[in-house]
C-alpha cells in the first residue's frame, strides 16, 4: 500500500533544498503533510499516514502484552477534578496541569463575556486580550496528565486485588502544559500504558518484564536502544530533593532514543515503580490486606512514530523490509517469535550461570 503522496515529497523536497542543512525534523514532518501546523507551539494535527502508522504500534504492543491477559479500558482525555485533586499531581508538577473552564453565569454575564470578546477580536492575533475568561469558572473535570491517572479510583471501588493482582491495559490523550517546537513534546499526545497493581514482588517483576520488552519492540523497529535511570521534572525548589530521592530508589527507567532534541535523546518509554503512593491515596489493598503497590510502563506513541520517521525517513514504503513487516505484515507472529526467542536466550543465559556456579 502506498502511503505517502506524490505532493507531500516535493513540497518536502522544495522546503529541504530552500532551508538546506538548517531543516529542523518539524521543518520535515510540516513540509510533508505528516504533522499540522494549528499555529500553537507542541499542538499539531496528525496526517493519515501518521495515524497508520500509530494505529500499527499499538497492534504491535497489544501483541507484546497479549499474554499478560490484561484488562483493557479506556477513557476520555479528561478526568473528575476530585480524584485529580486526590492524586497529589498539583504537589509536583502544577506548571503542567490543564483545568477545563466553562461559562456557568446568566444573561448579564454573557453580555460582559462577548463585549470583552468583541474588544479582544478588534486588537488583533497579536496582543489579544483574554479578559472574556473572567467569565469562565473551573468545571468539575480536568485534562488527564498520564493514561494511568483514572485507573486507580476505579480499582479502589472493586474492593481488594485478587491474590494474582491485576493488570491494566489503558491508551489515552494526554496534556500537559510545555508548549515547544520540539515535536517531541507535544502539549496533547497519546499514552499506550500497562498498570501493574498487586504486591511489591509483583511489580517489581513487571518491570523488569517491560523493561525487557519494550528494548525488544525498540530493536524489532530498527530503532537505536538506550536504557537509563531517570527521574520527573518535579517543580520549585524542593523538586531536586525528590528527583534524587527517585534516583536513589531508581523508581524510573526511560528508554531514550534521538528524535528532534539537539540537545540529547527523547524518553520514548517509561518504566515506573510508584511504590504505594497511588494505594495509599485510594486505600488500594491487596487480598492479605496490604497496601497494594503500582507500577506502569508508557508508551508515548507520538515520540516513537516520530523516532521511525527521524531514522528511517518520510516514506514509509522505504522503510527497512523487516520493519515493514512488522507494522504491515504478520505481526503477531513476529512479536510471538521474537518474545520466544528472547526466552529461549534467557533460559540459556540462565543455565550457564548456574553450571559455572556448580
Amino acid at each position: 500500500m502506498k502511503l505517502t503522496t506524490d505532493s507531500a515529497a516535493v513540497a518536502a523536497a522544495a522546503t529541504a533544498a530552500e532551508m538546506g542543512s538548517s531543516l529542523t525534523l518539524r521543518d520535515e514532518m510540516l513540509a510533508a503533510g505528516l504533522l499540522i501546523d494549528t499555529g500553537e507551539n507542541g499542538l499539531y494535527g496528525r496526517s493519515q499516514i501518521f495515524e497508520d502508522v500509530i494505529d500499527r504500534l499499538n497492534v504491535a504492543i497489544t501483541h507484546l502484552g497479549k499474554d499478560q491477559q490484561p484488562e483493557v479500558l479506556r477513557f476520555p482525555p479528561a478526568m473528575r477534578r476530585t480524584d485529580f485533586e486526590d492524586s497529589e499531581y498539583l504537589k509536583s508538577f502544577p506548571n503542567l496541569a490543564g483545568t477545563v473552564h466553562s461559562f456557568c453565569g446568566d444573561d448579564m454575564g454573557h453580555h460582559r463575556l462577548l463585549r470583552a470578546l468583541d474588544d479582544a477580536l478588534a486588537e488583533g492575533d497579536g496582543e489579544r486580550s483574554d479578559a472574556w475568561l473572567a467569565q469562565q469558572k473551573p468545571t468539575r473535570v480536568v485534562l488527564t496528565p498520564a493514561a494511568c491517572y483514572p485507573i486507580y479510583p476505579v480499582m479502589a471501588r472493586r474492593g481488594p486485588l485478587p491474590a494474582e493482582g491485576r493488570t491494566i491495559d489503558v491508551l489515552s490523550y494526554c496534556f500537559r502544559h510545555e508548549p515547544s517546537l520540539d515535536p517531541g513534546r507535544m502539549q496533547m499526545f497519546r499514552q499506550r500504558e500497562y498498570v501493574r497493581l498487586g504486591s511489591p514482588e509483583q511489580v517489581m517483576a513487571f518491570r523488569q518484564m517491560w523493561i525487557e520488552r519494550g528494548s525488544l519492540l525498540v530493536n524489532l523497529l530498527r530503532l537505536p536502544v538506550e536504557v537509563d535511570l531517570a527521574n520527573d521534572p518535579f517543580f520549585g525548589r524542593g523538586g531536586k530533593i525528590v528527583a534524587d530521592s527517585q534516583r536513589a530508589q531508581a523508581l524510573k527507567f526511560e528508554l531514550l532514543i534521538p528524535i528532534a532534541d539537539p540537545r540529547g535523546k527523547t524518553a520514548c518509554l517509561s518504566f515506573n515503580y510508584h511504590m504505594d503512593h497511588f494505594g495509599a491515596i485510594w486505600k488500594i489493598a491487596c487480598d492479605d490486606g496490604a497496601t497494594a503497590h503500582t507500577g506502569c510502563v508508557g508508551f508515548g506513541m507520538e515520540r516513537i512514530t516520530l523516532a521511525l520517521f527521524r531514522h528511517h525517513g518520510l516514506d514509509v514504503n522505504a522503510w527497512p523490509d523487516d520493519v515493514r513487516a512488522l507494522l504491515w505484515g504478520d505481526t503477531e507472529s513476529r512479536v510471538v517469535h521474537a518474545l520466544q526467542a528472547g526466552q529461549a536466550t534467557q533460559s540459556t543465559q540462565t543455565a550457564g550461570v548456574a553450571g559455572e556456579r556448580s
